[in-house]
């Protein structure tokens, strides 16, 4: 499979389209990509690519989200 490299102009930009794949992944499967991570890390659930797709997603989802809630943080430090 293909991978294709998508850029974004903004971290918000690029967490709106890591919701709307991780959305695909819960409909697609019937569960909340947080049960499916919790899941996937304990070792329950097999490696296949959907799977681990899913998880570098949310993964990154994750990191995204953080990073973009620190900088709310600190603009409401300043104020």
């Amino acid at each position: 499979m293909r991978k294709q490299i998508v850029e974004y102009t903004t971290e918000l930009d690029a967490l709106i389209a890591l919701v709307k794949t991780l959305k695909t992944y819960e409909n697609r499967y019937q569960m909340e990509s947080e049960e499916f991570f919790e899941q996937y890390s304990e070792g329950l659930l097999s490696d296949d690519e959907d799977f681990l797709e899913w998880s570098g997603n949310y993964q990154h989802f994750l990191a995204i989200r953080q990073e973009l809630n620190t900088q709310l943080q600190n603009l409401q430090n300043v104020a």
